[in-house]
């Protein structure tokens, strides 16, 4: 087998391959990093934390991993086997906004780096062998650069080709031994004895059916069988296999640096000091993307506090930001998030970015929609985040909670208000809303109250409506609508029905039958 693999290789090289050394630095666990080192209130890396994909376990703390939870497990069997595990989704943006500063840490030591996916990066391990003295030294500082940065597990690899350096730092690493170097023309050996699943593809269980369950079993199979039988995937999964790794480093451009960082020594305590502070930053902020034609029209905040604590946010803005804004954005989110201690440093991040030219001020004007929208931004930065709100209809089954005021310049948020919400009142809804309920009595002929029974039907028809001394008499009526709410908390618990009423008068109620205790909730204008 081993001369079938050799030849496999020889093969390759006749074609043209040449291998290329390849330096590969992986972070185990990486959307975990990324989750306790990002947002204002992080958990804490040393407790059993998995984070989620598709209801399936992503990745896992070493906490997680020692009460059984594994990478692939449900989540009720994660559950099961730690009640106290923290559940969290993944988040790619998350897991890529916290690795890109360490790309760009890395990147400053040595050019040329390859981002394969959060947490797993690749470089061609020649020109940093040469500077620094050796493979083994190249990767050492490498390593040792995220671990200044505060990542304690991080291990690398070097081989002919970035899959096998990545099968060696992943496979062939341990904590206390984080780096393996695969010498240069072994790689097919390094790999022979690896499963298939290290491939990550889709013929994998088909590989596992036909009784081929390593790597060296795969190159060893004819070229122009996997070919016949796959295409030109099977050719690269020979090669893969055999150790030919033709897939070569490609260094990333690095993004034009965007973001903008202030830092306060002493700390500040004081929002509007840390406002004035940042004014420049932001200046330079805004001009740094016009420098390149884009506008900002997501910001991202990052206030760190002198003991470490970080709150981040990201705003939102109807237009593209100016630099009044951004200061205006500081400070509002300082006056809603409350550090424990002192503003050291704030960070200015472009989180969406837009083409200027889309943003471009008309020629004669930018007509009452720019009025209304500079107007509202005034009085909203001399009177604070909230002072200015739009009202949007949101999710829920009672008509007051489906009010929401959103800040002017937010995003409305439309994902509670597609859900079904059984028991919630169909469109039209009535235009008049109450802030508080109106209490009213429904009474039948007799000038009884009415009430529903256990059965969910009225004691009585409703004849007439009495409120504040005065008396409607009903004309028609429609229900009665059961809505039944957290049954399974007794301090929350709710239970009622609606009834829709039209008076004589021709004005349409929307009233709720509580407890026997009645209250108008709306009215059809």
């Amino acid at each position: 087998m081993r001369r079938e693999r050799s030849a496999a290789v020889q093969a390759t090289v006749e074609a043209g391959w040449e291998p290329v050394r390849s330096l590969v630095v992986w972070v185990p666990d990486w959307p975990i990093i990324a989750l306790t080192r990002d947002g204002i209130d992080p958990p804490d890396p040393g407790l059993p934390i998995a984070v989620f994909e598709k209801g399936m376990v992503l990745a896992c703390s070493a906490a997680a991993r020692a009460e059984g939870v594994r990478r692939g497990q449900r989540r009720r069997d994660a559950q099961a086997r730690c009640p106290q595990l923290l559940v969290a989704d993944a988040d790619p943006v998350r897991d890529q906004r916290v690795f890109a500063p360490l790309i760009a840490q890395l990147e400053d030591v040595a050019p040329g780096v390859q981002l394969l996916h959060p947490g797993l990066c690749a470089l061609k391990a020649r020109g940093p062998a040469r500077y620094y003295g050796g493979e083994a030294a190249a990767a050492t500082v490498l390593t040792g650069i995220l671990s200044e940065a505060g990542i304690a597990d991080v291990r690398a690899g070097v081989a002919d080709g970035p899959f096998t350096a990545e099968q060696a730092a992943r496979v062939g690493t341990r904590r206390d031994r984080p780096l393996r170097v695969v010498p240069a023309g072994e790689s097919a050996t390094f790999l022979a004895p690896l499963p298939v699943t290290v491939l990550d593809h889709d013929v994998v269980d088909l590989f596992a059916r036909l009784g081929v369950q390593t790597l060296g079993q795969v190159a060893a199979l004819p070229v122009d069988r996997l070919v016949e039988r796959f295409g030109v995937r099977g050719a690269r999964l020979h090669a893969l296999s055999a150790g030919a790794d033709s897939q070569p480093v490609t260094p990333r451009t690095p993004p034009p640096e965007l973001h903008r960082e202030v830092a306060f020594e002493p700390p500040l305590e004081l929002a509007e000091q840390v406002a004035f502070g940042t004014r420049v930053a932001a200046e330079e902020f805004i001009t740094g993307l016009g420098a390149v034609d884009l506008v900002c029209t997501e910001l991202r905040v990052v206030v760190t506090g002198e003991r470490g604590e970080r709150s981040s946010r990201v705003w939102l803005h109807p237009g593209a930001f100016d630099a009044s804004g951004v200061v205006d954005r500081v400070r509002w989110q300082l006056a809603e998030q409350t550090l424990r201690s002192g503003v050291a440093q704030v960070r200015l991040e472009p989180e969406r970015v837009d083409a200027a030219a889309h943003h471009a001020r008309a020629l004669f004007g930018g007509g009452p929609d720019e009025k209304v929208h500079h107007a509202l931004s005034r009085v909203q930065a001399m009177l604070g985040h909230r002072a200015v709100v739009t009202p949007v209809v949101g999710g829920g089954r009672w008509l007051q909670e489906r009010q929401v005021l959103v800040p002017w310049g937010d995003r409305v948020e439309t994902a509670d208000r597609s859900r079904p919400w059984p028991g919630s009142i169909p469109d039209p809804l009535p235009s008049t809303v109450f802030a508080e309920p109106v209490p009213v009595a429904v009474v039948d002929d007799d000038g009884d109250m009415v009430a529903v029974d256990a059965r969910g039907e009225p004691t009585a028809a409703p004849s007439a409506l009495v409120a504040g001394g005065s008396t409607r008499a009903v004309q028609s009526w429609a229900g009665p609508w059961p809505i039944v709410e957290r049954t399974w908390d007794a301090v929350r618990a709710r239970q009622a029905h609606r009834f829709q009423v039209v008076d004589v008068h021709q004005t349409a109620w929307l009233l709720v039958c509580e407890a026997g205790v009645w209250h108008v909730e709306g009215r059809y204008d």
